[in-house]
């Protein structure tokens, strides 16, 4: 068992490990997260379709608050003056806030990116907004996050050399600043960014290292290379960063990808797709995936899946998710979303107790292969 790791009152002790996968404990103002951990998308301050009562009986122990969106509407200093952002969606858990960054990426064609920060036109109403790193760990601050993500810039695969290192230097440079800016009472997150290239990786780990972070994440992936490119950079740099700090990938990803994440040994996700892919009727069951809009559903009086303790498996039919989802009922969306956060989190839990029993490649040998066939 190693020594725990403290600051300002926060906590992260590796609990267990099996090869670089490891179960750990992340103690934060709002409340104790175990890791391997997933964590769901609260854009606009919810998780779309689901109250803050669904996501507690679905598990959920933290939430991703999107900083950008959040910063235009209805703005960070109205959420302070409404007691933070815990206090404002009735979320009593931990919240984590991104910077801005992945935004700025999506938003390429209406922004322009300096040394300074970002000039960027709001999708919202045109208007012109400028955006740096004192900036977001203001709006962070106000939010009250009970984690914080260094600004810094994401660049798109495939990305050149000179594009690439561009944006790792700057996303240090960026980086420092956050650092000295960040004003919150929670943890500081730095970000690993190089793309697929390992010796600007290496040297972004490295210095980002330095700079000194309460917790470290991978960057910039998922952005448009391939799936082993992906993995190979998490496993050639996951157990690169401190051992004694959390470590997160970034918008990542699949159940697979969850799988070989936690092999690396990382120790948080977050992505749109469990809830995303539940509002277009795509769900993640044990043996594969499921298209709850194919025809053949509309009589199937099966759960989505047997194998699944959810609400959603436990009270209801294919055939009447189908008929929800086929007449874009509100109530249809809600409870596939709950299916699958509930099977994301089981992932997790499964993995976790893999971990704590000695035998994590083993269990993920056995869920890669399980998940190959559609019902």
């Amino acid at each position: 068992m190693e020594t725990p790791w403290c600051v300002k009152g926060e906590m992260f002790n590796v609990i267990n490990s099996d090869g670089d996968a490891r179960q750990a404990r992340l103690t934060l103002r709002s409340g104790v997260v175990e890791t391997p951990v997933f964590m769901p998308c609260g854009t606009y301050g919810s998780v779309k379709g689901m109250s803050p009562d669904q996501l507690l009986d679905a598990k959920v122990q933290i939430l991703l608050g999107n900083t950008f969106h959040l910063m235009l509407r209805p703005g960070s200093e109205l959420i302070h003056a409404h007691g933070g952002l815990h206090r404002f969606m009735h979320w009593e858990k931990p919240i984590l806030t991104d910077s801005g960054g992945y935004q700025v990426f999506s938003l390429k064609s209406l922004s322009t990116i300096s040394d300074e920060g970002v000039e960027f036109r709001s999708p919202i109403n045109g208007d012109r907004i400028f955006l740096d790193a004192e900036k977001a760990m203001h709006v962070q601050t106000e939010l009250g996050s009970d984690i914080a993500m260094c600004f810094d810039e994401c660049v798109p695969q495939p990305a050149s050399y000179a594009n690439t290192r561009s944006a790792m230097k700057r996303s240090l440079s960026w980086g420092k600043r956050c650092r000295v800016a960040y004003r919150g009472d929670g943890m500081l997150f730095g970000i690993v960014q190089g793309g697929v290239d390992y010796e600007l990786r290496s040297e972004s780990l490295e210095k980002t290292v330095d700079i000194g972070f309460e917790g470290y994440a991978l960057g910039g992936l998922s952005v448009g290379e391939n799936i082993q490119e992906m993995h190979d950079v998490v496993s050639a740099f996951a157990a690169r960063l401190p051992p004694d700090r959390p470590r997160y990938l970034m918008g990542v990803g699949t159940p697979q990808d969850l799988v070989h994440g936690v092999l690396a040994g990382i120790d948080m996700f977050d992505c749109v797709m469990p809830t995303r892919n539940a509002r277009n009727g795509h769900l993640f069951v044990s043996n594969g995936i499921l298209r709850i809009r194919n025809s053949r559903f509309r009589e199937d009086e099966a759960p989505l899946d047997e194998n699944c303790a959810c609400y959603t498996c436990q009270h209801f039919s294919r055939a009447y998710l189908h008929h929800l989802d086929r007449c874009k009922e509100i109530l249809g969306a809600t409870l596939l979303t709950i299916h699958n956060l509930h099977f994301y989190g089981a992932v997790m839990e499964r993995l976790r107790t893999a971990i704590a029993n000695g035998r994590a490649k083993s269990e993920a040998h056995t869920m890669l292969s399980e998940w190959t066939i559609s019902p």
